[in-house]
């Protein structure tokens, strides 16, 4: 798959993040549109992306997860990286309830970015 721009790498890392329990959320739907109204100043067409999202097997997530964190990482600047951490741990909390599956790949945007978040 071709590099994502931070914002499209945003909104899959959030997108997975929202369906990796099994069970997509009215409250982590309403977190994605912020996050998309908050980093777009104009209405995007969503449909190629959610093409790609819904033809990717669950197998495939954790790996797409990381490609979508990997190039989020290389156009971001420190505060847009806390930012997003934010979202992350917002769309995990939105159904009141975390799953190990969710704490994994929360764990890995830590981990990975942890260098960010230490001073934030």
């Amino acid at each position: 798959m071709a590099k994502m721009n931070k914002v499209m790498a945003g909104y899959h890392m959030l997108m997975i993040l929202s369906q990796v329990d099994g069970d997509f959320d009215v409250a982590e739907g309403k977190i994605i549109v912020k996050y998309l109204k908050d980093s777009f100043p104009f209405r995007v067409d969503l449909d190629n992306e959610m093409s790609v999202l819904s033809s990717l097997p669950k197998e495939d997530y954790f790996i797409h997860f990381n490609n979508a964190m990997n190039d989020f990482y290389e156009d971001s600047i420190p505060q847009e990286r806390v930012d997003f951490l934010n979202f992350a741990v917002k769309i995990v909390k939105a159904d009141k309830k975390i799953t190990n599956e969710e704490n994994k790949y929360l764990k890995e945007l830590f981990f990975a970015w942890e260098s960010e978040y230490e001073g934030a």
